[in-house]
């Protein structure tokens, strides 16, 4: 978070606290007295953001011009998309010049937003430009310190307080009569930060209107042990629909699920604890507390994701189930886990976005010497082609990617999976269930009758899979499936530890893929660093000290998009085992890991770390994170 509270820059351009105003000084005297002109008139205009875009040469007269005569019919679309009743607000210029999304002509193909709308400003206005992180907001203090309807028409928002200073984020870089309004409110010198509107206002909606509704639900329950059953409602609330819902859980859970989606994370899990309930998501890999919630409230909120996704919420046994919603136009779908413990029922929901799942092949992060040789595999009419790595390794997005590929009108492709990930309609899709008689070895029988082209067998755990699956492909079938190996070679002895023949094993093995997901430097934060000769060396440069000090790598150094961490997004390392006809020979002849390993490599395997490091060159992540992620498969 930023410290700038009751600092003073001097001429080095930081900003000072005066009785609830920012003086500048230094070198922004001159943005300073232009911002105390505006000050004056009261004005932060759509005219001024005109002119302030202009004189930084982003946009071009015309668009001017076209701004001026849109600006009516533009400001009433806006309008009705902020809504009216409690919701309504004043449109802030920052919102309505970034709506008509003119392209940046400095960082083409990106468009002026409200980010580099709201930086230039603050830059003129002698403030500093902030970015909300809502995950590292304090609730409690956002929600005592102000009222949501006073902060919602001022575009103002708490961001952190020490002893007498309080720093708020604000949309209005001008309107010094906030800033006294708040000194006199909050009996504290105001430091003011401008924000983008629409990180205030997201804030806004999200921080009281999950603290509104767990208030309300504490005041409904009275501090009970909540024992009822809910409405069975399966539309997550969005907007004005949560304000206006029919229950404070409902809507908490609501708040919850749409904060997922807004974050990105693959998880939330809702954990009981002896005082309290803590919410965690886990977003690129990594998990965050994001809310605590009273301990009286636990099995209200657990309830009501059983109810949506059709448990039985008196049941104290683990049980699984599903939620199917809407988010925009994609619908998505929420695998939900419960599990009893000492506390309660701990509850994970596992967030299944489709275009996560279903991507171009090119999107997945091979390099570009490995995707040619992944797509030959895949053109083959028959064999078997594995994909390896841990748990949460990214080996089903790798799978159904691969399946979009070969999908078409005059290819049959059946999937066997439990469960099934996400449902896609060009797939026939098979939920193997134990509990019924349907595992994978007997549903692999019945879709052999189904004539199918190719299979997606989920996972193969046993003997009779493992059989099935080479079968199958010997017969004519292209057989996809997972196997949980460290390195891609091991799946060769995971096979035959299976009682598949060596001779069958090299028969059907078109290549094993092996793979990892590392984060990738954050886009906004990256920098370049100095690499030091001990992360030369584990790159594998020779003689490192000829290079020290010239070559260079990305690290992020921290910002509000990627929560602090340096990492934005993820990406996916390989290693690709390919049988050849010396490696089926070798195969059929049993020969030991070992040795299949080094002819591997002296085929031209790279092994995962080999892949990570060229991206830790690329500067798509850092070393730490190479080698974090693939120290299960060295010495393979």
């Amino acid at each position: 978070m930023l410290g700038i509270i009751g600092a003073e820059r001097g001429a080095n351009g930081f900003v000072a606290s005066v009785n609830g105003r920012c003086a500048a000084r230094g070198p922004v005297a001159y943005t300073a007295t232009r911002a105390m002109q505006r000050r004056r008139a009261g004005e932060f205009s759509v005219e001024y953001v005109l002119e302030l875009l202009s004189r930084h040469g982003l946009i071009r007269d015309e668009q001017r011009r076209m701004v001026l005569a849109r600006e009516s019919a533009q400001r009433l679309r806006l309008s009705r998309e902020i809504g009216s009743g409690p919701k309504r607000r004043e449109l802030s210029p920052v919102e309505l010049l970034a709506s008509f999304e003119f392209p940046d002509p400095r960082r083409r193909p990106e468009n002026i937003d409200q980010d580099k709308i709201a930086a230039l400003a603050a830059v003129d206005a002698g403030l500093t430009f902030k970015r909300i992180d809502r995950l590292k907001l304090d609730g409690a203090l956002v929600t005592r310190t102000l009222s949501q309807p006073f902060a919602r028409k001022h575009g103002v928002i708490t961001l952190e307080k020490s002893e007498k200073n309080l720093l708020v984020g604000v949309t209005n870089p001008f309107d010094d009569a906030l800033v006294d309004e708040l000194v006199e409110l909050t009996r504290c010198d105001v430091t003011r930060v401008l924000c983008t509107p629409a990180d205030v206002h997201r804030s806004i909606s999200e921080i009281y209107g999950f603290r509104t509704s767990i208030r309300d639900a504490q005041q409904q329950l009275g501090g009970r042990e909540h024992k009822g059953t809910l409405e069975n409602l399966v539309t997550v609330n969005v907007g004005d629909q949560l304000e206006a819902g029919s229950g404070p859980i409902i809507n908490a859970v609501d708040y919850l699920l749409n904060y997922a989606f807004d974050q990105r994370a693959s998880d939330i899990h809702i954990e009981p604890r002896r005082d309290e309930t803590s919410v965690r998501m886990r977003i690129d890999g990594v998990l965050h507390v994001v809310y605590r919630v009273p301990r009286s409230l636990h099995e209200a909120l657990t309830n009501r994701v059983k109810v949506l996704a059709r448990l039985d919420i008196a049941s104290r046994k683990p049980q699984d189930g599903r939620i199917r919603t809407q988010r925009g136009e994609v619908e998505m779908d929420l695998r939900v886990s419960t599990l009893p413990t000492a506390f309660g029922d701990k509850i994970v929901i596992r967030v299944l976005d489709p275009a996560m799942f279903l991507k171009d092949l090119s999107e997945l992060g091979f390099l570009e010497d490995e995707q040619p040789v992944f797509e030959r595999w895949l053109a083959r009419p028959t064999g078997l082609l594995l994909v390896c790595g841990p748990t949460g390794s990214g080996k089903t997005t790798t799978l159904y990617s691969a399946l979009r590929a070969v999908a078409s009108p005059d290819v049959n492709i059946t999937t066997i999976e439990d469960p099934i990930e996400v449902v896609y309609e060009e797939f026939n899709q098979v939920s193997a269930n134990a509990k019924t008689g349907t595992d994978f070895g007997e549903a692999l029988r019945h879709i052999l009758r189904q004539d199918p082209d190719v299979i997606l067998i989920g996972e193969i755990r046993d003997e009779e899979t493992a059989k099935e699956a080479v079968q199958a492909a010997l017969t004519g079938h292209l057989v996809l499936s997972t196997l949980h190996t460290n390195h891609s070679v091991g799946a060769v002895a995971r096979l035959v530890d299976l009682k598949v023949p060596p001779f069958l094993v090299a028969e059907t093995l078109l290549g094993v893929l092996a793979q990892r997901l590392v984060r990738r430097v954050c886009h906004s934060c990256g920098e370049d660093v100095i690499l030091t000769p001990d992360e030369l060396s584990e790159l594998g440069v020779k003689h490192p000290d000829e290079y020290v000090g010239r070559l260079l790598a990305r690290r992020g150094v921290g910002c509000p998009r990627c929560r602090q961490t340096g990492y934005y997004g993820r990406t996916g390392i390989y290693e690709l085992f390919h049988c050849n006809a010396r490696m089926r020979e070798m195969i059929a002849e049993n020969a030991p890991p070992e040795a299949l390993a080094r002819a591997a490599r002296q085929d031209g395997l790279r092994t995962l770390r080999e892949h990570a490091l060229r991206k830790v060159a690329r500067g798509l992540t850092t070393l730490e994170e190479a080698l974090r992620t693939t120290a299960d498969s060295e010495g393979a």
